[in-house]
């Protein structure tokens, strides 16, 4: 008997962690199924559709680059949460075997955040650094939580416009990168019962990829730095951070948070996060 089935796809595919979170998950919970990671082309991507909807064993998969939009036309339903960040990262069937799209970026972002989004601050505001896939699902997480954003990147209207269609609402910024890459002597007012984060929602720093250049001289006292590369794990931008003072998280932290709510989409079960710190160790590996 064919097992049950859910995938990731993406052009490419083969540096996704995906299939290690999924299968540590279906293992510790004894459950029957596999999850698989698929090479899909731009020009791919309909053909596959189209198989995997004929196969009663598949039962979705997560999107990534650069299929996140371009899936779009090719579902009969979008929930909500796809459809204010613009973007899919998880496909699934519904009872009425409609293909249904989903996003669990942001959601998986906000995860390491719950405890301090639970207080009462006087003001909230992020600094995002970049105009990518993942800075759509960022700004409509953070907008959504009452921040005021500055979003940067190299092209300034780009960013403006994320604001403009994304977060329509409130005093927003759009800067150039380079912006942040300079010291500033600028004199933070007093941050009592303020909430600061600094995100890296762009490929630098990654493996492969140039640096990101953030003096952080532009951080408020008290300030979160928030880097979602997961390769490495300890980035230059997170390392730079400490040495600043600040506390940090990782990119591991919204990877095994989005992947947990498809989990749950896909395989009807809540993931064991009391595996979380043998799943880092995996995933470090």
């Amino acid at each position: 008997m064919s097992l049950k089935y859910a995938e990731v796809i993406g052009d490419p595919v083969v540096q996704s962690k995906s299939p290690l979170i999924h299968g540590f998950w279906l293992d510790r919970l004894g459950i029957e199924a596999e999850y698989r990671a698929v090479h899909v082309t731009p020009d791919g991507l309909s053909d596959y559709i189209a198989e995997r909807r004929a196969d009663p064993n598949w039962l979705g998969c997560n999107v990534t680059m650069p299929h996140k939009q371009a899936v779009i036309p090719l579902l009969e339903e979008m929930e909500s949460d796809s459809k204010s960040i613009g973007a899919v990262n998880t496909v699934f069937r519904t009872p009425n075997t409609a293909l249904r799209g989903t996003n669990t970026d942001a959601q998986g972002f906000l995860e390491p955040l719950k405890e301090e989004l639970a207080g009462e601050h006087l003001f909230r505001m992020a600094r995002i650094l970049g105009t990518g896939g993942a800075a759509r699902a960022i700004i409509t997480a953070l907008s959504g939580q009452g921040f005021t954003l500055v979003v940067a990147g190299r092209n300034p209207d780009k960013a403006r416009s994320l604001l403009d269609e994304l977060a329509p609402d409130g005093e927003h910024h759009a800067v150039h990168l380079d912006h942040f890459a300079q010291p500033t002597n600028f004199a933070f007012d007093d941050r009592d019962r303020c909430f600061d984060l600094v995100i890296n929602a762009s490929p630098l720093g990654m493996r492969g990829q140039p640096e990101l250049a953030f003096d952080w001289s532009h951080a408020p006292p008290g300030s979160i730095a928030y880097d979602i590369v997961t390769d490495p794990q300890e980035t230059r931008f997170l390392q730079n951070a400490k040495t600043a003072g600040f506390r940090t998280i990782d990119g591991l932290s919204m990877l095994i948070g989005q992947a947990a709510a498809a989990f749950e989409i896909f395989f009807g079960a809540r993931p064991p996060r009391e595996h979380d710190a043998e799943l880092r160790k995996l995933l470090s590996q």
